[in-house]
């Protein structure tokens, strides 16, 4: 095989793959038992392996990784249920879990980093460029803008002010617990804002592949 044919045959199978994948991606955008289905930004990148389900509402140029789940599929008791918003320019990566109990709203905010495994089980709001690390679980909380959430950290029942870190396996429980977190040193933000931006560039990078085939 010659190398111009080689490089045809190759390129037919990249092809074939994209397009397996493309297939596989639209299995794992799902509607809930209620019919909802998920609005997606034509500009957000969702990985293939990635299940959105139901009442969710991704915004622009957001980065959902591989092997994510967002799912909006309880109902409060009246049948109904607030949605689940990831805002523009987030990225929520490799195997996170978004879910809310009864029905309950999750907003997440501009420019926020979900890391890696982390859980944020609503009712929940997250702010504006908070970065949340590695294992770490929200649940019944608010977090305030640019707060950080270092890896392996609980925080629940609480509002969690904007500007503050809470360290790695920190476990908070209640407003009380919040007397003794600090404010987010300066270096903390500059790393969490480094990481949305890596992100950012990641969607350009995967959707110019797609935009390839």
């Amino acid at each position: 095989m010659d190398e111009g044919n080689d490089a045809s045959y190759n390129r037919s199978i990249a092809k074939r793959i994209i397009l397996s994948f493309s297939r596989k991606k639209k299995s794992m955008i799902r509607k809930n038992p209620g019919g909802d289905l998920p609005v997606i930004h034509e500009s957000a990148y969702v990985d293939a392996t990635a299940i959105i389900c139901g009442k969710v509402i991704i915004g622009e140029n957001v980065f959902v990784g591989p092997y994510a789940v967002i799912r909006a599929d309880e109902t409060k008791p009246d049948g109904t249920m607030d949605p689940i918003v990831i805002g523009a320019h987030s990225n929520i990566q490799d195997g996170v879990i978004i879910h809310s109990k009864a029905g309950g709203r999750v907003m997440i905010g501009e420019h926020t980093s979900i890391a890696h495994r982390s859980i944020v089980h609503g009712p929940c709001e997250v702010g504006s460029h908070v970065f949340v690390g590695f294992n770490s679980v929200l649940f019944d909380c608010t977090v305030g803008d640019r707060a950080v959430v270092r890896h392996n950290s609980v925080v629940e029942g609480c509002h969690l002010p904007a500007n503050f870190y809470v360290p790695s396996t920190s476990d908070i429980h209640s407003d009380a617990d919040l007397a003794h977190i600090e404010q987010v040193p300066s270096h903390v933000s500059d790393f969490s804002e480094s990481v949305a931006q890596a992100n950012n560039d990641l969607v350009k990078g995967y959707k110019r592949l797609q935009n390839e085939f």
